[in-house]
């Protein structure tokens, strides 16, 4: 089936609303400077602006397939030209589609769905040919979840994953506007089909845009909206060299208050249940930002006005110094053996 385009041209005006459609243009600063104002950038109403839309009604719960996920992949896509990034899905596009049957769809049935990539090329002329994604899933569940009524018949999604989607393009943002990029190549990823078993990322991670092995991290943000308003849970920290790392960042910035746990629910599975795990399956480090689930996880009432904004906003900003720690960085970041041998052993579980 062709993907939808009239009811996401409609929705498209809604897109255009929170943030103006102009070029953003690159600054003249340069160096601390430069990166104090791209962090200042990532703002709190720029959050309430882009979960506002991404979770809103007319987009109907981002189920996939749906023309609300098309109007967020739009979106999103539109914001990635407007940053100037380099397109990263198919050939010549932000989007990157992939067939997909629904449950009980009539045989035959397939539609095309989207994931979302833009990439901002390095500036080191070796280093550059290598890749860090930042992924977070941009659907969610439609209107089957718990709670509905015919007042709330939505499951909007704000922190499952508007949260996410929307670090992702903050993240890109503060970084095209940097006036020199960091050293590694970045892609910013947004997955479809995460709630249908993974299916976005399970589709790019084995048909990746750039060489699978030229991928040197994936950092996966999913639910950083919510609980406790100075932490956040990162989940793979003791596989890889990406947890040490990030205790270092975290460490060199005090100012924003936030303690990285480790996974504090390892009876939940956590490890296998979000996008990274395509990735570690891949034998590419991942870690994964979370912030737990809720009363509202998978519910009508999973509203954007519950987001902490303030919470959201210093998580990406401690995103962004560590994707600048990792982007720069130039030693890929390393399995521990041990580490290693445990992932392939739970990714062949997962599978």
């Amino acid at each position: 089936m062709k993907p939808y385009s009239a009811a996401v041209a409609v929705l498209m005006l809604g897109a255009c609303t929170p943030v103006p459609g102009q070029q953003v243009a690159r600054p003249a600063s340069s160096g601390a400077d430069a990166t104090a104002a791209a962090i200042a950038g990532i703002q709190p109403r720029d959050f309430a602006a882009r979960i506002g839309f991404l979770a809103s009604d007319a987009l109907g719960g981002r189920d996939t397939p749906s023309p609300g996920l098309e109007a967020a992949a739009a979106y999103i896509a539109s914001e990635f030209h407007r940053f100037g990034l380099e397109t990263a899905g198919d050939p010549g596009s932000f989007i990157q589609r992939y067939p997909f049957t629904p449950r009980g769809a009539p045989e035959g049935t397939v539609h095309q769905v989207p994931n979302v990539a833009g990439l901002l090329r390095g500036s080191d002329p070796q280093l550059r040919n290598t890749y860090v994604v930042f992924s977070a899933h941009i659907d969610h569940v439609g209107s089957n979840c718990r709670g509905t009524t015919p007042a709330d018949s939505i499951c909007n999604g704000a922190d499952d994953d508007a949260s996410g989607t929307s670090a992702i393009i903050e993240l890109a943002e503060a970084f095209a506007s940097l006036p020199a990029a960091p050293r590694r190549s970045i892609i910013f990823l947004g997955v479809s089909g995460e709630e249908k078993g993974l299916l976005g990322s399970r589709h790019y991670a084995d048909n990746p845009t750039v060489p699978i092995d030229s991928i040197v991290a994936n950092v996966n943000i999913d639910m950083i909206g919510r609980n406790d308003p100075d932490s956040v849970v990162v989940i793979g920290k003791d596989y890889s060299s990406l947890g040490p790392l990030l205790e270092q960042v975290n460490a060199r910035h005090p100012e924003l208050g936030m303690t990285t746990s480790d996974d504090l629910w390892p009876d939940e599975r956590f490890f296998f249940r979000s996008d990274h795990f395509n990735f570690a399956r891949r034998d590419v480090p991942a870690i994964f930002f979370f912030t737990g689930t809720h009363p509202d996880y998978h519910a009508a009432s999973d509203h954007a006005d519950r987001i902490d904004l303030d919470k959201i906003t210093r998580i990406t900003r401690l995103i962004f110094h560590y994707a600048s720690a990792i982007a720069n960085d130039p030693d890929r970041p390393q399995w521990d053996p041990a580490g290693l041998e445990e992932v392939r052993r739970l990714t062949t579980q997962g599978r």
